[in-house]
């Protein structure tokens, strides 16, 4: 196997834990708008997504993907509100 087939493969594999936590972080977001709905809560806590965006680029080990982690969370937390504000409109139990 060469070496760009070995890290491609790596890459896959990579790929595969991302997709698994995609799926597990937008049930927890689903949950999040149970919870959110069970009080009144808005969707949106712009607070909390500043807070997220500052956390999540602290957890870095090099910081010149500071703006590229922000980048990913600002899109993560958007599927996610789309996600909840889905849920919330849904009629549940």
């Amino acid at each position: 196997m060469s070496e760009l087939t070995a890290l491609r493969a790596r890459l896959d594999e990579t790929d595969r834990e991302l997709v698994a936590a995609f799926e597990r972080r937008m049930r927890l977001s689903l949950d999040i708008a149970d919870c959110k709905r069970a009080v009144g809560l808005p969707v949106l806590d712009a607070a909390r997504e500043e807070q997220v965006l500052a956390s999540r680029a602290a957890m870095l080990d090099d910081a010149r993907w500071d703006e590229a982690v922000r980048q990913l969370y600002r899109t993560l937390m958007a599927l996610s509100r789309e996600a909840q504000e889905a849920e919330m409109g849904r009629d549940r139990p």
